[in-house]
């Protein structure tokens, strides 16, 4: 039986090597499967993380403009909060959802 299997596979360092290989990449704790999946999911929260920081840096400069003038306060205040003057109304046109059947 050993006859059959060539000589580079009975090399006991080889066969050593193989097995820490096999080893390494499905059972251990740290596997290469493992590993792949949390580099996804370190990728994953690297471009969630700039996703923050870009809405961050626009909406601070959206509230430094709206602190800072009257005119867009009034106009945030308008179109956000609905919020009117004494003698003005407020037409809402609502648009219905079609409903899939």
């Amino acid at each position: 039986m050993w006859q059959r299997i060539p000589p580079f596979f009975r090399n006991k360092y080889i066969l050593t090597v193989l097995a820490l290989l096999v080893w390494l990449t499905f059972f251990d704790r740290n596997n290469f499967i493992a590993q792949v999946r949390l580099g996804r999911t370190l990728n994953d929260q690297r471009q969630q993380r700039e996703f923050y920081k870009n809405e961050i840096k626009r909406d601070s400069i959206a509230m430094l403009e709206i602190l800072s003038d009257s005119l867009s306060l009034e106009k945030f205040a308008r179109e956000k909060y609905l919020m009117k003057k004494d003698n003005e109304d407020i037409y809402l046109i609502v648009e219905e959802k079609e409903e899939k059947k």
